[in-house]
């Protein structure tokens, strides 16, 4: 990661605008801002809530597409589904034109909906296969009773022409088509409103590499023929550099990183950006790339960090200045330690689990001797980690949890661990929208503590770390 990547054009490093604001003459037509959308628990006694997206805030210009790329289970499908009200929204603000669409409802929403249509991504299981293709596409014409029928079914047969199929196709049903085939039949009947602005569900993930292609130069030539704008959701990011103007990369319901596609792809900013792209795979075999691996999983959007998102398994985590000694590889097993602890502070014990340690006998949590020799086994731990692991481990052995993660926060714990990088906090009441830095002319944003001079660290300390 270039030291340029970590500098903020301005004097605080933080922008003091929305996440994603525009000059005044460009023609914006999807404002987001704060957006939240959380699923809660359905147990008796309720429960922590799912916060699929989390303080989401982005624009979206007239004509552009925006691509949306992070991990399975990030939040990016909940996000585009609650973009077109197929979700409601906890709190937070989606404006078209100006129109706040959360506060619609009964036939407002109705009429809106004509406006904003998506493709999904399994085209198998988004048509109905006892259903022609002429009444799939026909279908929305008919619910909002648009002009007669003898129209409707000239609407759909010059959409299917358009789209690529034959005008007899109309009498055919979805499972007499290919993969690619259904996703256009897909598109035909997402086209048949005339909508303004389309949400792309992952559309070419199912479809073999040359269907892709040409699907992908299908959706170029509607976007360019009609005027649409997209938000383009995505795995392949190969895909998403050749379809899209810039580019949100999502991490358990935020967004860390937004900006042009081809600046971000070639200097990312953040440090999750930075280890996402070093997955892409080189065609060359023969060729020198740092791969960034991220060690542990992603936490659970049921009980998400309370500093920064990325903040559990970030390779550039700021560390407590008594401890920039320690190498990279033990510092990661300290932070895999913690979110171990975690996992058994929040697990419920069984009856059996307890009468089993009454017992002496082995439950299914394991011993913390256990843990910390698979942990730290091989290293030689200095003296001062060693002491506070020590007075760790007797509180874990009275099953004191909540005791052993202070003590590891208040020796171990950084900036990082305790607020976002911003000023919001997602365990508020009404969060505060987090505030970005910005790290490039071009106006890209992104969303981490080592953008600002006090953490800010040289460049070949930082590279050494992702390697590690």
């Amino acid at each position: 990661m270039s030291q340029d990547a970590l500098r903020s054009e301005t004097d605080t490093g933080t922008a003091t605008e929305p996440a994603d604001s525009h000059p005044a003459d460009e023609d914006v037509m999807v404002e987001v801002r704060n957006l939240r959308t959380y699923y809660e628990d359905d147990g008796l006694l309720g429960g922590s809530p799912v916060k699929a997206v989390d303080g989401v805030s982005f624009d979206i210009k007239r004509g552009e597409t925006l691509g949306l790329v992070g991990e399975s289970g990030c939040g990016k499908t909940t996000l585009g589904r609650t973009l077109i009200q197929l979700e409601s929204a906890t709190g937070g603000e989606i404006r078209f034109d100006g129109t706040d669409i959360t506060e619609l409802s009964g036939a407002e929403l109705k009429k809106w909906r004509r406006n904003a249509q998506m493709v999904f991504q399994d085209p198998d299981s988004s048509l109905n296969d006892r259903m022609t293709v002429g009444e799939i596409v026909r279908e929305p014409l008919d619910v909002h009773d648009w002009k007669t029928p003898a129209e409707r079914r000239q609407r759909v047969k010059e959409l299917l022409d358009t789209v690529g199929l034959q005008r007899e196709h109309y009498y055919r049903y979805p499972h007499q088509f290919s993969g690619g085939q259904r996703q256009r039949i897909g598109i035909a009947r997402t086209l048949t409103l005339e909508p303004e602005f389309i949400v792309l569900d992952e559309p070419v993930s199912a479809l073999d590499v040359s269907v892709q292609a040409e699907v992908i130069n299908l959706l170029e030539e509607l976007q360019e023929e009609f005027g649409l704008t997209y938000l383009f959701i995505a795995h392949d990011l190969s895909v998403v550099r050749h379809l899209c103007d810039r580019v949100a990369v999502m991490y358990l319901g935020n967004i860390m990183e937004l900006g042009p596609t081809e600046e971000l792809f070639s200097d990312p900013s953040n440090p999750y950006t930075h280890s996402l792209l070093s997955a892409i795979p080189e065609p060359d075999p023969t060729a020198d790339k740092d791969r960034i691996t991220l060690h542990g999983t992603p936490p659970s959007p049921r009980h998400p960090p309370d500093g920064c998102p990325f903040s559990t398994r970030c390779p550039a985590r700021i560390r407590p200045p008594e401890y920039d000694h320690l190498e990279n590889e033990l510092w990661t097993q300290l932070n895999t330690l913690r979110e171990v602890l975690r996992e058994r502070q929040r697990a419920e014990r069984s009856i059996t689990d307890r009468i089993r340690e009454l017992l002496g006998k082995e439950t299914r949590f394991g011993t913390i001797d256990e843990i910390y020799d698979e942990l730290f086994g091989e290293y030689d731990l200095p003296p001062e980690v060693e002491s506070v692991l020590e007075e760790v481990a007797d509180h874990v052995r009275k099953n004191d949890e909540t005791t052993a993660l202070e003590i590891i926060d208040d020796e171990f714990g950084s900036i990082c661990d305790g607020c976002e990088p911003g000023t919001g906090s997602g365990a508020e009441a009404d969060p505060v929208e987090p505030e970005y830095h910005v790290v490039s002319d071009s106006g890209r944003r992104s969303l981490c503590h080592r953008h600002g001079d006090e953490y800010r660290e040289p460049d070949e300390v930082l590279d050494e770390r992702h390697r590690n």
